[in-house]
């Protein structure tokens, strides 16, 4: 099934091409797309806004400047934020040495701007045009970007995709294990040991990861800091910004700032 962010009529599998691109703007409401796949690589690049990503066992969250991708054959379902800005790369098999995994990728300027400029190019092209000797400098490009940790692992167990869900719609919600085994009818320690099996983290950082992902959402989608940090339930913004920066290594101000420092957003 070929299901692409308002492209349904799209299907990139039908492009015998190396590599072809989409460049897409949301309108106001979300927008999801159903679980689906292609035989295609696909790399998922956020312009503006944030785009949520779903594979089998993991959450990614994709902010401007950054890319996830989702190797060929990958069952994957994408949502962005409203007014967000993408562009889709599909990438046939073999024609670049490419992670076989999903991962985040840290998009340079000169790659975006070469994604882009394949967007407005013909899909059907010949290797040796052009658009082909462009496409074959982008692939060499893509496969040397800097591999980020922005994902969450989500187990296909479904108390935990509850308590994940849950903490996505209500990240202030500061229950506790206990709260939370409760809730989902299992002791604490058996709840405590489900996570750590699923995800290979305890619960206070699996918990912590959450709040990252929805902390790089909401302020992809314009959110000012102390904002984020009292939809996280923070008692103040100082807790919010250490937290944040123990993670990624940088405040939320750097964080993006670097990102913006890159390349304006084309319009």
């Amino acid at each position: 099934m070929t299901v692409q962010l308002g492209f349904s009529d799209f299907d990139p599998d039908d492009c015998p091409v190396a590599a072809t691109a989409v460049r897409m703007d949301i309108l106001d409401n979300e927008n999801k797309t159903p679980i689906h796949s292609h035989r295609k690589g696909q790399l998922v690049l956020a312009l503006r806004g944030g785009i949520t990503c779903d594979v089998p066992g993991t959450r990614w969250i994709i902010p401007p400047q950054s890319g996830v991708w989702i190797p060929g054959g990958l069952e994957h379902s994408n949502k962005a934020t409203a007014n967000a800005m993408i562009c889709l790369l599909f990438v046939e098999p073999d024609s670049a040495a490419l992670p076989e995994r999903c991962c985040t990728l840290s998009i340079s300027p000169m790659v975006r701007e070469m994604i882009l400029r394949l967007a407005v190019m013909p899909r059907h092209y010949d290797p040796d045009s052009h658009c082909g000797r462009l496409v074959r400098v982008l692939l060499d490009e893509l496969t040397v970007q800097p591999v980020e940790d922005l994902s969450l692992p989500i187990s296909g167990n479904p108390k935990l995709q509850l308590i994940a869900d849950a903490l996505t719609r209500t990240p202030a919600d500061r229950s506790s294990l206990a709260g939370w085994a409760d809730r989902v009818a299992m002791s604490e320690r058996s709840l405590s040991r489900l996570v750590e099996r699923e995800t290979g983290l305890t619960f206070g950082r699996w918990r912590q990861q959450i709040h990252i992902m929805v902390a790089l959402r909401e302020l992809s989608g314009g959110a000012m800091v102390h904002q984020v940090a009292a939809t996280l339930g923070y008692g103040s913004t100082t807790a919010f910004i250490t937290m944040f920066k123990k993670a990624l290594g940088k405040s939320p101000a750097k964080y993006f700032q670097e990102r913006s420092d890159q390349a304006s957003v084309a319009d």
